[in-house]
């Protein structure tokens, strides 16, 4: 956990004490891009709901990963905004978070190119048409945020030459 904000305060999170807001999260990268992962990602939910997605399949599949990743980052950033990760220390918080943008990431190009793939130019007529292409744009967009947040966690994961076992066993020893 050297990465994370917060591991040099991880023996004042025992699991007696009341959760405090860690505002410095917010100014790391990983809070930063966490931020914006939820704002980019309800702008593509929300431009999709807004459109005839159910009349077409490829939008469904748009909105099932735009929403279900967006309610994981929401959880995520609360977690770390409290610092509820340090009272379930046995878990390793980077190798999931890392793991959880690898998939978002993955999930995320699949669907900017289903929906990017769904919006025919020649349909610039219909009145949906640039909530569909602003939709995709912004996927593309959360696709990249999730990809660099992929890299941070990462390093955060290796922790300067560390590795996720002994990051567990050193921080709380």
């Amino acid at each position: 956990m050297a990465g994370l904000p917060g591991a040099a305060r991880a023996r004042s999170g025992s699991p007696g004490t009341a959760p405090t807001l860690d505002g410095t999260f917010l100014c790391s990268p990983l809070g930063g891009l966490m931020c914006a992962q939820a704002v980019l990602g309800l702008l593509v939910w929300s431009l999709i709901a807004a459109t005839t997605y159910h009349l077409h399949a490829a939008y469904g599949w748009v909105m099932f990963v735009s929403l279900f990743f967006w309610i994981l980052t929401l959880l995520f950033l609360v977690t770390y905004l409290l610092q509820l990760q340090l009272k379930f220390y046995v878990i390793p918080w980077p190798l999931v978070l890392m793991i959880y943008n690898a998939v978002a990431t993955v999930l995320y190009i699949s669907a900017f190119v289903t929906c990017a793939a769904a919006v025919h130019p020649t349909s610039w007529r219909q009145w949906d048409y640039n909530r569909r292409a602003a939709a995709s744009f912004f996927a593309c967009v959360t696709m990249i945020t999730y990809g660099v947040s992929t890299f941070f966690s990462f390093r955060a994961w290796k922790g300067l030459g560390s590795n996720a076992a002994t990051s567990q066993v050193t921080d709380h020893a």
